[in-house]
């Protein structure tokens, strides 16, 4: 699945965001509340299922 920040970052769970510690198969839900958008820095709340 999908998610889009407001700024256009696109998190794919099958991805994961490596640089920033989010191993590729790792669910939206299961990732930290402190991790934010590498972008712009909105938090997980901002964000919404494409």
């Amino acid at each position: 699945m999908k998610y889009v920040c407001p700024c256009g970052y696109v998190y794919d769970e099958d991805l994961g965001d490596i640089e920033n510690g989010v191993a590729p198969g790792t669910k939206f839900e299961d990732i930290d509340e402190s991790w934010a958008c590498p972008i712009c820095g909105l938090g997980k709340d901002a964000f919404e299922v494409e």
